[in-house]
Order: structure tokens, then sequence, then C-alpha cells
């Protein structure tokens, strides 16, 4: 298993080397990755011990059904984590760029200062800061701008919305 982990870590690493991926989102994964290798070595380990297939698995279902219960309010935490796992693969934007998420309500435009397992934070150009939610800002169409603001793009935006 710590082979296979050291493996796994080694090639998220040339993934984030070669995607220019900050460190602190790098972090959020291998700690996702861990816990996963983390449940499949606690599996492993009660077969190890002579402990049935039927045994374990009544363990786990009952954990999973306590667990699932636990957190059936908590269900945005989960589809937020899932979310920021998918935005470390797939998010075409990166720490710094300058992006409008088309919001009917809001204007949430401005430069991105984090992306973390749980959020996306984007600095207004009036200084404020924006905590938006990972599941919803894959939900969104995100539109990047140019370095100073884009009076085509909010043309654009605003006959839309």
């Amino acid at each position: 298993m710590i082979y296979l982990n050291r493996i796994v870590t080694g090639i998220l690493l040339q993934f984030a080397n070669k995607n220019r991926i900050s460190a602190l989102r790098l972090g959020y994964v291998r700690k996702a990755v861990n816990i996963g290798f983390l449940l499949m070595g606690f599996i492993f380990t009660c077969f190890l011990f002579g402990l049935g297939y039927q045994q374990v698995f009544i363990f786990m279902s009952s954990f999973l059904a306590v667990l699932g219960i636990a957190l059936v309010a908590q269900w945005s935490i989960l589809s937020n984590i899932t979310a920021g796992v998918i935005i470390f693969f797939a998010f075409p934007y990166r720490i710094g760029d300058r992006i409008k998420v088309v919001d009917k309500d809001d204007d949430i435009s401005g430069k991105i200062v984090e992306i973390a397992l749980f959020h996306v934070l984007i600095r207004r150009d009036d200084g404020s800061t924006v905590t938006y939610p990972n599941s919803i800002i894959l939900q969104k169409a995100v539109i990047q701008l140019n370095g100073s603001k884009s009076t085509e793009v909010e043309a654009f935006s605003e006959d839309k919305c």
C-alpha cells in the first residue's frame, strides 16, 4: 500500500508540475488520496487478521450508514469536496486569473486569490473578497477577463442575464 501511495503521489506531483498547480491545491488532493489509501489499508488489515468478507462488509456498511445519516444535512460539503477534486484536474483557470462568474443576482468578477478544497476566493476590484463554493462554480458559466475590465465581456453577460 505504501508503495502504491508513493506511485500515485508521484503521478500527482508530475501532473501538478506540468500544469503549474499550486502546492496548496496539491495538498488538498493528496489528503483525499491518503484517506482513500487509509481506508483500503484498514480493509486489507481486517482480512489479514482473519475477519471474513461478511464481517468486514457488515461493519463497513453499518459505519457508512451512520456516516450517511450524519452527513445527509451536510450533502453540500461532500459535493464541494468532489468539485474541489474535479477543479484540481479540469478547471481551466489558475490563481491570479481575472474571471467573471455569470450570475444574474450578483456581479462576481475579480481576481482568483485561492482555490481551496471547498471554495474559490475571488477578490473584487473594490477590494472585497467573495467566497464561492466549488460545486456552484462548476455549474455556472465562467468568463476569463483580460488584465482590465472588458466592456465587451460585461455587455455580453448583461445582455444574457
